[in-house]
């Protein structure tokens, strides 16, 4: 998702900004009303394109929604920034539930699962939801699949939650401290909350909508894009208001809590494998790869070619590469 319309800390400069493309007075208010209508029917559309099609879960500080796939050792996948269980049952989970008892989750806040924990959902926060999940199904130390931001919430998984985790097999993931949001989604990088539900329910859609194709050129690149990512791969879901807030908490929790996670992986004593392209456009390979796997102990890294999609865009080698880490 892109919405390239400014960096924005607080709600008196978004409130200014609105002022300067819109006029004043009436204006302002038709404007801002228009947009929210906007807002609230893309949503609706959005939900209707990508309703809910798993279970539901309660857990201490919210719901999830997950969907579970297949018999066998259990594999739980945690899908990336902005993003939802569907980015893996695009291809993937058809290839992996032959084999493997699948347990696909929306993170806290994205897709269908919610969260009303006190103070911000953060990775760590996160992470403990998702162990609790594992608890509630009676898994055995499975292996977590983590994409992208869903491999920084599978690291915290990992080192909060000693002894619940078998091993890790993360796909292009956030690994280390971010100095720079990718500039697809700096539009993300709003630490008001005032100001992030200001933009969620006013430009956001419609911005993101109309730099959709640009924004998945980046995503996806070097790769094409799917045709059908917006209703089979879930991206529908992506510009409702409630994600993008969310999004918006996941960019800002990042920020805070890489350095401290990237710390502790000299603590790790299981199997962890990852998975990079070489041409990914968003998380450099020499960045989030390399140093990573020096850091633990007995890690290692496996480099492909292509972009930063590639569990939709490559899901046999994908799939191949997870049942090889799930039998390391």
């Amino acid at each position: 998702m892109k919405v390239a319309l400014g960096n924005w800390k607080d709600g008196e400069s978004m409130a200014r900004f609105l002022k300067t493309i819109v006029g004043s007075g009436a204006t302002v208010l038709a404007t801002t009303a228009g947009l929210a209508a906007f807002t609230a029917w893309n949503r609706k559309r959005a939900e209707q394109l990508v309703p809910p099609e798993g279970q539901f879960a309660d857990v201490k500080d919210g719901r999830l929604h997950y969907r579970a796939l297949g018999e066998g050792a259990p594999i739980v996948l945690v899908h990336g920034l902005g993003g939802q269980l569907r980015n893996f049952t695009y291809a993937l989970s058809e290839l992996l539930s032959p084999h493997h008892r699948l347990i696909l989750v929306d993170r806290p806040g994205s897709g269908y699962s919610t969260y009303r924990g006190d103070g911000p959902c953060g990775l760590a926060a996160q992470a403990a939801m998702i162990v609790e999940l594992i608890d509630q199904l009676g898994l055995d130390r499975p292996l977590v699949v983590g994409h992208s931001l869903g491999g920084a919430v599978a690291l915290a998984m990992a080192l909060g939650h000693p002894g619940k985790i078998g091993g890790l097999a993360l796909l292009a993931p956030l690994t280390q401290p971010i100095e720079a949001v990718p500039q697809v989604f700096k539009a993300l990088d709003l630490t008001s909350p005032i100001a992030r539900t200001i933009l969620a329910w006013t430009l956001a859609a419609p911005a993101g909508r109309l730099g959709a194709e640009a924004a998945n050129s980046q995503v996806f690149g070097p790769e094409p894009v799917p045709a059908d990512f917006e209703t089979r791969g879930g991206a529908a879901l992506t510009l409702r208001p409630e994600a993008f807030v969310a999004a918006c908490e996941d960019v800002e929790a990042a920020r805070k809590e890489m350095a401290g996670i990237a710390a502790r992986y000299g603590e790790l004593s299981i199997p962890v494998g990852i998975m990079f392209a070489a041409g990914d456009l968003l998380l450099d390979p020499s960045v989030h790869g390399q140093p990573t796997v020096a850091a633990i102990k007995g890690a290692e890294l496996k480099m492909i070619d292509g972009g930063h999609m590639f569990p939709l865009t490559q899901p046999q080698v994908t799939a191949d590469w997870i049942m090889e880490r799930a039998n390391a």
